[in-house]
């Protein structure tokens, strides 16, 4: 879900630890349905897995603060796809704390500014909620940001003890997936949403919903116990069964 608004973002809603090391952090003042980044903590370095919408650079700044960190520790800030309500703050905070911007390889063009990035392809079901949070004429795609690293399906990153990226197409072209093997976690930026007290669902709003939905079945093959989202409560549990059962509400 995504939008291009004004900044008036101040106050961090939430901070919640999901497994030892990673914080999720509930973004607020934004139309997007339940907007998260995340946090994860090593000893001596900082990654952000997404950066909010426009003006939730102070938000994230304060969550950092609340953990014990400080801004000259966020190393590396990791962008599962280009829409603005997860790149909205990306430049403002890589600017302010010199950490590298990590991207998909087909995502980095947009990321960047280069080219406009494709919109979704909506569903009767999404027309109204997508008109709701994205003021006519606007784009979904956030400000320019540079991409320091492109990335691709088994590249991985320096931190969790090894982070392996997945090439997750179909909610955008470039979307991508973060797996912590050690931890048993999967991040599934918005190929997959939480729903309201029920079980994951496909995250919607995509530029070619079948590709999604293959996706989706991907994730399901992996080993894990815990699946956060872009939007909604992160799942613990059999992920696995959660991600085979999910269902589009909005197709």
């Amino acid at each position: 879900m995504c939008g291009n608004r004004e900044p008036l973002y101040r106050a961090v809603v939430d901070i919640v630890e999901v497994v030892p090391g990673l914080h999720r952090i509930r973004l607020s003042g934004t139309p997007a349905y339940l907007l998260n980044a995340y946090l994860w903590l090593d000893e001596r370095e900082v990654t952000l897995i997404d950066a909010g919408d426009l003006g939730h650079g102070p938000q994230i700044l304060s969550a950092l603060e609340r953990v014990g960190r400080s801004p000259e520790e966020l190393r590396r800030i990791v962008l599962t796809h280009f829409h603005v309500d997860h790149t909205g703050a990306a430049a403002e905070l890589a600017e302010a704390t010199g950490a590298t911007v990590v991207a998909g390889a087909a995502d980095a063009p947009f990321v960047r500014g280069e080219l406009p990035g494709p919109p979704p392809v909506l569903t009767d079901a999404e027309r109204p909620l997508f008109e709701q949070a994205t003021p006519e004429g606007k784009s979904p795609q956030g400000p320019p940001c540079r991409v320091d690293r492109e990335v691709s399906e088994g590249d991985s990153l320096p931190f969790a003890g090894g982070c392996t990226v997945l090439e997750i197409p179909g909610h955008t072209p470039g979307s991508i997936g973060l797996h912590l093997p050690r931890q048993r976690v999967l991040l599934t930026g918005d190929t997959v949403a939480g729903s309201a007290g029920g079980p994951p669902i496909l995250g919607g709003f995509d530029v070619d919903r079948e590709r999604a939905w293959r996706s989706l079945r991907r994730l399901a093959e992996l080993d894990v116990d815990v699946a956060c989202f872009g939007h909604g409560d992160p799942f613990h549990g059999d992920v696995r069964a959660a991600l085979r059962n999910a269902e589009d509400p909005l197709g």
